[in-house]
């Protein structure tokens, strides 16, 4: 740390993302990233329909946003482009956080939650999970400040139901209710739907694990034309052009190829409900999810020690240290002949620890 950093950055824990590393043949199940690439088809199309890269990307995603809001059977006034669902979320904390709304998310969720309240310097509050991990949504009624819910949750898979969503919503009349969907597409019920009927609502997706464009960054919001307003605002004021060329043009692609997403998110559901199925069969507590990832832990050994030895057998996963679930690991769904190799290595483990 330099002496120049603002002060106010100083005590900031920064979010750590999952490795990226490059070593041949390993088995990258740590990320949640579909371990199926864009069709030709989609990459032939954003490379025929790309705009010439000596000229700016348009700061409008016009094209983009009427393709999403077909999709949702939304406005094109109801949608905004981002970087990524990251960048949707901090300008959610940017526009509706503020000393007198601060941020309300639970103490197990998505870690970046909290490193964009500290990095904004907004107030927060952690709502614990109940036991089971599932959300009470008679904790958020009320809440005094700005909601945000994963929903799925992640790392845990749980997911909450509609009719909860809309409780917590009419909850938080004169509040914003932010629902991350990231993982939307592989369960549970979109609150899409729900923005017609509130004004207080904001859905955020992202293009990186059921359209495969981790890589490619590409998020949106969806909310009333009002609330879009707010979010290009601080857009306007951050970075106009803040989703590049080739991204538009392969978001769009790729939305024009929903047969072959729809096809992988049925292949990684069938074989993320397999594997859960074999676990348990090996003695490991594993949710049901509801996302492209699994969340599991076994009494016979620490979590973090079974991060460790799946690591040397060139298998990596997420291991979190936070008390409540560090016995446990979260493991992206990848391909059958991956998660064959996971639960073939797990044998061996478990068998050298008893």
């Amino acid at each position: 740390m330099s002496i120049y950093l603002s002060s106010r950055l100083r005590t900031l824990t920064p979010y750590v993302p999952g490795e990226q590393p490059v070593i041949p043949g390993l088995i990258k199940l740590n990320t949640n990233e579909n371990p199926f690439a864009p069709s030709e088809k989609a990459l032939e199309e954003a490379r025929r329909s790309v705009r010439p890269f000596n000229l700016y990307s348009d700061p409008d995603s016009g094209e983009l946003n009427r393709s999403i809001a077909s999709l949702l059977g939304l406005k094109e006034n109801n949608i905004i482009s981002t970087n990524g669902s990251d960048e949707i979320l901090n300008f959610c904390f940017m526009a509706f956080c503020d000393d007198d709304h601060p941020a309300i998310f639970p103490d197990i969720t998505y870690g970046f939650y909290k490193v964009f309240a500290q990095i904004n310097g907004v107030p927060y509050k952690e709502i614990p999970l109940k036991d089971d991990w599932s959300i009470d949504p008679g904790d958020y009624i009320g809440s005094g400040g700005t909601v945000f819910i994963a929903n799925p949750n992640a790392p845990t898979g749980k997911v909450l139901e509609l009719e909860d969503i809309k409780r917590i919503i009419e909850g938080n009349k004169g509040n914003m209710v932010i629902i991350d969907e990231a993982y939307i597409d592989f369960g549970g019920e979109s609150a899409v739907s729900l923005i017609d009927t509130y004004d207080n609502l904001i859905v955020t997706r992202t293009f990186s694990k059921s359209r495969s464009m981790a890589g490619a960054r590409l998020g949106f919001g969806a909310a009333n034309e009002n609330i879009i307003n707010d979010l290009d605002t601080v857009r306007f004021s951050t970075n106009p052009y803040n989703v590049n060329s080739f991204t538009q043009a392969l978001g769009i692609a790729v939305l024009n190829d929903e047969e072959y997403t729809r096809s992988n998110i049925s292949k990684i559901i069938e074989t993320r409900d397999r594997t859960v199925k074999e676990l348990r069969k090996l003695g490991f507590t594993a949710p049901d999810s509801y996302t492209n990832f699994i969340f599991a832990g076994h009494p016979l050994i620490d979590g973090a020690v079974l991060y460790e030895k799946l690591r040397e057998k060139g298998i990596l996963v997420r291991h979190f240290g936070t008390e409540r679930i560090k016995d446990f690991n979260r493991i992206s769904v990848g391909t059958d002949d991956q998660m064959d190799i996971l639960l073939n290595e797990l044998t061996k483990i478990l068998a050298e620890e008893k």
